[in-house]
């Protein structure tokens, strides 16, 4: 039926089909097309039977399914793929018309694509898309960024298929973030922190095994227990969950019988670059991608563990029942404290882009729209949001109240549970990250004095002083004393 489509969706890989599953599921009519078309009959006699949905054998197709002003969006691997669709549906499409890209797409290409999409009369929509299959068919986080005019024609459809919460299940975790690229933008800090949360996890289970023995019944306990508190999250909910699963190919529990290698995809990786790019020290981020790293070296790992020695002594904690209750805590304190950290540097990271990129970005907001859907939400970005209402122009989360008297509260505990991992030769690399940057940036003084007088005495890279202005050069050369002997 030509024109009578409201929403049109190119790729039915599993997230395609769940997220048009969705958009139908809210009264849309939806026009579908994939490259392989066998795989649009399947979907159409499959799980779209008997439902408003168009299957299209091409993009011409697709186009004239759909009312106007139209609506596109494409579900494919980021990357030339998406520049080549933009090519075949910009000659189909009319002004005014919206092109949405649903992928894991660096910001940049949406920057640059926004803008030839708009030099055309269109209309461009670049949305990070949280929450993974699940989200895509049940609710998830929408993070649109692009053309400004694109909003009031998309927000119908994707504020009814976001996840939502508040009270009454009404507040759509989905909201416009600002220009061009800057959806893509906050969708890759969103993974980066997702890659920081992970790790902290997997290294406070570690602490929890190796130092005080835990077994997994005990493990499943101690996270639905976090999980009732101020840890509250979905990451929290799943790993309370793994503990509980048997293996079904042997004995005793599946999580053991997990290769230690972990994989990852570009956007952890893309975040600590650009962090690098704008000079703000998002080291959780980095130190979750280097571990990643080092745990794929499992070989290397393997030859190095029958040859190097870690410390003497790193039996684990005999303690009485009582003390271990005071040992979890203490992980937990430590977990909780370094989550903080990540956070904070994730919206440091996202105010100094707002900045080099020409954006106006709702940090607040931006908390809300990863309360619901996505994979790092939490009851803690409540307190996040809480937070920037308070203050809009707060420069670092570890600043707010709440929070500060948070680290205050924890870092006792934090600095025991890094000293007892380190003495028994355990990696807490994002534990330990996390402290030293809480620890340098509270910090009036950092020996970065050395550093710049270093740097002035080998390369002439001048330096600024405590007591007066200006920028100064020291022959430091010609000025030492001459060593003992000389």
């Amino acid at each position: 039926m030509s024109g009578a489509s409201d929403f049109g969706l190119i790729g039915l890989a599993v997230m395609g089909e769940n997220l048009a599953l969705n958009v139908e599921s809210r009264g849309y009519r939806v026009a579908v097309y994939n490259r392989t078309v066998d795989k649009v009959d399947q979907f159409i006699a499959g799980r779209g039977a008997g439902r408003q949905f168009v299957g299209c054998r091409s993009i011409e197709e697709l186009v004239r399914a759909l009312a106007p002003p139209r609506k596109v969006m494409m579900l494919v691997k980021a990357g030339p793929a998406v520049d080549e669709l933009i090519e075949q549906l910009v000659p189909l499409l009319s002004p005014g018309d919206l092109i949405i890209d649903g992928g894991n797409t660096h910001f940049q290409d949406t920057e640059r694509r926004t803008r030839s999409v708009e030099s055309r009369g269109l209309l461009y929509v670049g949305t990070g898309v949280s929450g993974g299959e699940e989200g895509a068919l049940r609710g998830p986080s929408l993070m649109p960024g692009g053309s400004p005019d694109a909003w009031p024609v998309v927000r119908p459809i994707f504020q009814a298929i976001a996840a939502k919460v508040g009270p009454n299940r009404d507040i759509p975790c989905c909201e416009w973030v600002g220009p061009r690229g800057a959806g893509h933008y906050v969708k890759m800090v969103h993974n980066g922190i997702e890659y920081g949360d992970m790790q902290l996890i997997c290294e406070a289970y570690l602490v929890l095994k190796e130092v005080l023995g835990l077994t997994n019944d005990a493990l499943y306990d101690v996270f639905d227990h976090w999980n009732r508190g101020e840890l509250e999250s979905y990451l929290i909910e799943i790993t309370r969950d793994i503990f509980s699963v048997k293996d079904p190919l042997g004995d005793g529990y599946l999580v053991d019988s997990v290769r230690d290698t972990a994989g990852a995809k570009g956007t952890g990786k893309w975040m600590s670059q650009l962090a690098l790019d704008l000079g703000v020290p998002s080291t959780l981020v980095t130190t979750a991608v280097y571990a990643r790293c080092l745990s794929a070296m499992k070989e290397a790992r393997r030859r190095a563990s029958g040859i190097l020695r870690g410390p003497s002594g790193a039996e684990r904690l005999s303690v009485a029942e009582g003390d271990r209750a005071t040992w979890i805590e203490a992980v937990r304190e430590a977990l909780y404290a370094s989550k903080i950290c990540s956070y904070a540097q994730g919206f440091v990271q996202l105010r100094e882009a707002a900045r080099e990129y020409d954006w106006t970005l709702d940090f607040g907001q931006i908390a809300l729209l990863w309360r619901g859907g996505c994979i790092i939400r939490a009851q803690f970005l409540d307190r996040i949001r809480d937070a920037f209402a308070a203050d809009g122009e707060l420069e670092n989360l570890l600043l707010a109240p709440y929070f500060r008297a948070a680290l205050h509260r924890g870092q006792a505990a934090w600095r025991l549970v890094v000293v007892a991992a380190t003495e028994r030769g355990l990696p807490v690399p994002a534990f330990g990250s996390a402290l030293a940057y809480f620890d340098g940036y509270r910090r009036e003084f950092l020996p970065a004095n050395l550093l710049q007088a270093q740097r002035d005495y080998f390369g002439a890279h001048t330096y600024e002083r405590l007591d007066r202005p200006g920028t100064f050069h020291t022959d430091w050369l010609a000025a030492r004393r001459p060593p003992r002997g000389a």
